[in-house]
């Protein structure tokens, strides 16, 4: 029998398999906040910072030309994705500061995957609501945070400030790609804060489009 993380990766190639050439292109008009999320990373001299979920390498390669001196890693169960990471994080000449490899986001292991046993960033961008056990993946990465670390997410909010007619078509629309908002975003980060000895600052920008939020010592 196969394995769940094996029926996950094999249905996100499935997604993914053409939309990866132009997902870019496509998702910057509404995956909003990332930049916000990448700016606020501010990672120690020479830190490192892991992206979970890193699909095409977007924020991984912003991130490492916006902190010239940190250490960048990410996973994503997609083997498809992962493949347009890699050329694009070629494209950007950034190989020799940015590894990607597979790893699933509810049970990863940083010292397995890259070699490094703790991190000084980790985020999460748009990722959790494409995650059943998302609060699983939550909970591993507090874990792996090293004694002054940080995790930072940017996600899909309750959108109160939109039309509930909006809100239906773009839940209707995510769903076909297998993500599905969870309402309860900010309390369950809040409760795992508390759970790990974490603090957490939580925002809803956009009229409460996205949930931002940092768990930190």
């Amino acid at each position: 029998m196969r394995s769940s993380t094996t029926q996950a990766a094999e249905q996100m190639d499935r997604i993914y398999r053409y939309q990866r050439y132009f997902y870019d292109a496509t998702r910057r008009h509404f995956l909003l906040g990332r930049d916000t999320l990448v700016s606020g990373l501010v990672p120690p001299e020479g830190g490192t910072v892991v992206e979970i979920g890193c699909g095409t390498a977007r924020n991984l390669i912003q991130a490492a030309r916006t902190y010239p001196n940190a250490r960048l890693f990410g996973f994503d169960i997609s083997n498809a994705m992962l493949a347009t990471a890699n050329a694009k994080i070629a494209a950007a000449g950034l190989t020799d500061r940015i590894s990607v490899a597979q790893g699933d986001a509810t049970n990863f292991d940083l010292q397995k995957q890259f070699g490094i046993g703790s991190a000084d960033r980790i985020m999460a961008s748009y990722t959790l609501s494409m995650i059943p056990q998302w609060n699983n993946a939550v909970a591993c990465a507090c874990q792996q945070l090293n004694p002054t670390g940080s995790l930072h997410v940017v996600d899909f909010g309750r959108m109160g400030g939109l039309p509930s007619s909006a809100k239906r078509v773009l839940h209707g629309w995510l769903a076909k790609f297998s993500v599905y908002p969870s309402p309860t975003l900010e309390r369950d980060l809040r409760i795992a804060a508390t759970a790990h000895g974490l603090d957490a600052y939580v925002a809803h920008p956009f009229r409460g489009y996205a949930t931002y939020a940092v768990l930190s010592r």
